[in-house]
């Protein structure tokens, strides 16, 4: 990614779109480095709600998450490290009022595995507010069935 070239295209070999240019890691602070893109159907997605809506919107359960580290499965009893342990919930948000408790590990939301926290996000993003979602946790050894109310991601507060 050349430097002014965020926000442009990004194509594989084929010349199909698979992506937005946004942003490059650079220690030279040339166009040598990492770069960073959208993925188009992420892009595609936001494209399409501003125009149907106006706005964004973002699907939230309002807990924070870990990633199960091997050490943590061990300590909980879990045989396997796939999915998210929850180490906080919001009183009254989303995931709370579906009956999510801090120490459980989702395994999978809306028939999708869950392997890491960034996938949880992904997941429950593209939810719609107001859907009611299907989530498979482990608590205490056993796997249970729940179901959560999605809510609409917060909005940040904006600067002065």
């Amino acid at each position: 990614i050349n430097p002014g070239n965020s926000g442009g295209a990004l194509t594989n070999s084929q010349g199909a779109l698979i992506g937005i240019n946004a942003a490059i890691y650079s220690r030279s602070g040339g166009s040598l480095g990492i770069g960073f893109a959208i993925p188009v159907t992420f892009a595609r997605d936001v494209m399409e709600q501003i125009i149907r809506t106006g706005r964004v919107t973002r699907g939230w359960i309002g807990v924070e998450i870990q990633d199960l580290t091997t050490e943590l499965a061990q300590s909980l009893g879990l045989a396997s490290t796939q999915g998210v342990l929850i180490s906080g919930v919001m009183r009254g948000g989303p995931a709370d009022k579906g009956g999510i408790q801090p120490g459980d590990v989702i395994t999978v939301i809306e028939d999708q595995p869950i392997d890491d926290p960034q996938r949880l996000l992904e997941v429950v993003a593209a939810l719609a507010p107001s859907k009611t979602g299907r989530f498979t946790i482990r608590r205490g050894g056993e796997a249970l069935e729940l179901t959560v109310k999605i809510g609409r991601r917060p909005s940040l507060p904006q600067p002065e």
